[in-house]
């Protein structure tokens, strides 16, 4: 992927007066517990500028509360559950998580320990369990329902919700208080109280208008001063009616709606999201599908499948509209709708198509890595384009930011939570050494990481662990090498007996070949020299004889039998021996302590060089107040962000 050319924020905003003047920004987010409030700094530096651009700050509830797969169901109960790669593998949780200070979802899968050599199998073995403690993403928490079929935010009460959110918050806040060290962790304390404050003084009854209510509040703490936005939701800017239907937000929909345009639509569609988004193609939700749900007060949000003679809303109970004739657009669904089901309904479009609705009007801000389906949504508009419906798309304005390295300006002591101490080699440090090393660790982790993947033998994994750690693992090291070392004279003995073992296998053998032989020239000379016939002297002395050669084979087989079980036992006494078993599961448990640290340092490092990254493109934006009480961290990040723009069409 190329790098964007980047700018900064004053010089993006010049360039949409370019190409977007006097469309609103638009900040969209499930939650406002996450990163969302940072776009207060962009709308503090468009007043500055002189805009008068509007920003609004919206809450995306139509979404679904997140479900946790599998487990035991409660109707209408919430939890806040880690993430991790066993039991809460592929967790999505977007309305209600939350990080504390350093913290992010970055869940160091199996597949990656594996790809770094850590054994898991082994480990999963003597610790069971192992796997969620090894994966969990350090520092973060999301809240799920255990409901089969949840509902959207804007539909979810607050009622059983509450004391979880609260809860979690408290959890998050707690956490990030403790990180700090000094003076600094009064001053941290009570800005949390205020957060608290913020969140308890709503009589709101769903989440979704929690959130709207809240907002404003939220965006002003996290700024340290009152913020000039509007606040909206989903459900309030995609409300369809014959009132809102011939906005531009819903021309993309009406593409799919139209008979003239709908097969066109909905082929540009499917081509653009094969290209990997994860997204299904249409004919997976149905017959007659198109990529937009329809949220129906009471009834719940389903995906719209258009007929000829119909249309069905895939909601948990499906509903249906009859069709006289084929839709024409908009304008006739529209009434149709209203008529049915008033004028309170939502269309929102599915991942892909939710961008090109909305852009129409209005200019995403999106931070670094967020909305991973823009480009498949370029795609998709650019096929449209091409098949002769091209929409004018505002461009998306990304933000990037740089808040570890904006600590610099921060008076304020940090306690490294422990997955990040051993890499920084300090359990304190203050915000401005921070700032100056954290690059620089990471990259030091990212380089660990390739030396653990090379390290394939114990012995290799355990003299890497002395030369990096020392203390204690020298002890291990050269107890480990007297281990083997014993157990090399008990290879030794082993050796000869298996010599011994080989020699009776290939005496055993020839004795086979020869009480064949034996076996045969006695029963040839049987046949020839006494069979029906007045045996000689002669005869009945050679057939004594032969006789006596096959016993004397037969002897020996039994005692080279004899010799085998024999060596087998003495192999079995050597091997089983006490000594040699002690040997043994020393040996094995210095592996195995061996093992364990190389996850840990896998997975410490995979924290540092890849966490802390994540949590910087995209930052719990009231971690700031908390660490810089004084405004000068939420100043700096967004006084040297980046930013450009991302094109839709």
């Amino acid at each position: 992927m190329t790098e964007p050319e980047c700018m900064p924020v004053h010089e993006a905003l010049a360039a949409l007066d370019e190409t977007s003047r006097g469309a609103p920004l638009l900040a969209l987010g499930q939650t406002v517990f996450w990163d969302e409030p940072m776009k207060a700094g962009l709308a503090l530096q468009l007043r500055r500028s002189g805009s008068d651009r509007k920003f609004v700050a919206g809450v995306h509830d139509t979404d679904y509360f997140a479900k946790l797969s599998g487990g035991q169901r409660q109707r209408g109960e919430y939890r806040a559950v880690p993430h991790n790669d066993g039991s809460t593998r592929g967790l999505w949780s977007a309305a209600a998580e939350f990080s504390a200070l350093f913290g992010s979802e970055t869940v160091p899968t199996r597949e990656t320990l594996v790809r770094y050599g850590v054994r898991l199998d082994r480990l999963e073995k003597d610790r069971p369990g192992y796997l969620e403690e090894a994966t969990e993403a350090w520092g973060w928490r999301g809240i799920v329902s255990l409901d089969d079929a949840p509902p959207i935010t804007a539909e979810t009460p607050l009622k059983r919700l509450f004391p979880v959110l609260h809860d979690t918050l408290e959890w998050a806040m707690g956490r990030t208080v403790d990180a700090i060290e000094g003076r600094a962790k009064e001053d941290a304390r009570q800005a949390a109280n205020r957060l608290c404050e913020i969140l308890c003084e709503t009589d709101s009854e769903t989440l979704g208008d929690l959130y709207r209510r809240i907002l404003p509040d939220v965006y002003a703490f996290v700024a340290g001063r009152p913020v000039d936005l509007e606040a909206a939701t989903t459900s309030e800017l995609l409300r369809f009616n014959t009132e809102t239907c011939l906005q531009p937000r819903f021309d993309l929909f009406n593409l799919f709606v139209a008979e003239s345009s709908r097969a066109t639509a909905k082929k540009a569609y499917d081509e653009a999201i094969v290209t990997g988004s994860g997204q299904y193609e249409l004919s997976r939700f149905g017959t007659g599908a198109i990529p937009f749900d329809l949220v129906v007060p009471g009834h719940g949000r389903g995906t719209i499948r258009v007929g000829n003679r119909a249309i069905v809303i895939n909601t948990p109970k499906p509903l249906f509209i009859s069709l006289r004739k084929p839709l024409s657009g908009v304008a006739e669904l529209a009434e149709l709708i209203e008529r049915r089901f008033g004028k309170d309904v939502v269309v929102v479009g599915k991942a892909v198509s939710l961008l090109g609705m909305l852009a129409r009007e209005f200019v995403f801000v999106f931070h670094d890595g967020a909305s991973g389906y823009s480009s498949v949504s370029a795609t998709f508009h650019r096929k449209l384009a091409e098949a002769g419906y091209p929409l004018d798309l505002n461009p998306i304005l990304r933000v990037r930011y740089s808040p570890w390295d904006a600590l610099s300006v921060a008076c304020t002591w940090l306690r490294l939570p422990e997955p990040m101490r051993r890499a920084f080699g300090a359990d304190e440090i203050c915000a401005p050494s921070f700032a100056t090393r954290w690059k620089d660790v990471a990259a030091q982790q990212t380089a660990l990481l390739a030396e653990l993947r090379r390290l394939r033998r114990p012995v290799e994994l355990i003299d890497f662990l002395d030369d990096r750690l020392g203390g204690s693992w020298r002890r291990q090291k050269d107890e480990y090498a007297k281990l083997h070392e014993s157990l090399d004279h008990l290879q030794s003995q082993l050796s000869v007996l298996t010599k011994r073992r080989k020699s009776l296998y290939g005496e055993a053998a020839e004795l086979k070949v020869a009480r064949r032989e034996a076996e045969r020239a006695s029963g040839e000379h049987w046949r020839s020299e006494l069979f029906e016939k007045e045996p000689m002297p002669e005869a009945t002395g050679k057939r004594a004889e032969l006789q006596d050669a096959v016993a004397r084979i037969v002897e020996a087989q039994a005692r080279v039998r004899y010799d085998r079980r024999s060596l087998a036992r003495e192999r079995r006494a050597l091997v089983e021996s006490e000594p040699v078993l002690r040997v043994h599961e020393r040996r094995r448990t210095i592996e195995l302590e061996a093992e364990l640290m190389r996850a840990r340092l896998v997975r410490e490092a995979i924290m540092v060089s890849q966490g802390l990254p994540k949590s910087a493109h995209r930052p719990s934006a009231w971690w700031f107040p908390l660490v810089s009480p004084d405004g000068l961290w939420f100043r700096e990040t967004v006084e040297t962000a980046e930013a450009w723009l991302e094109p839709l069409s």
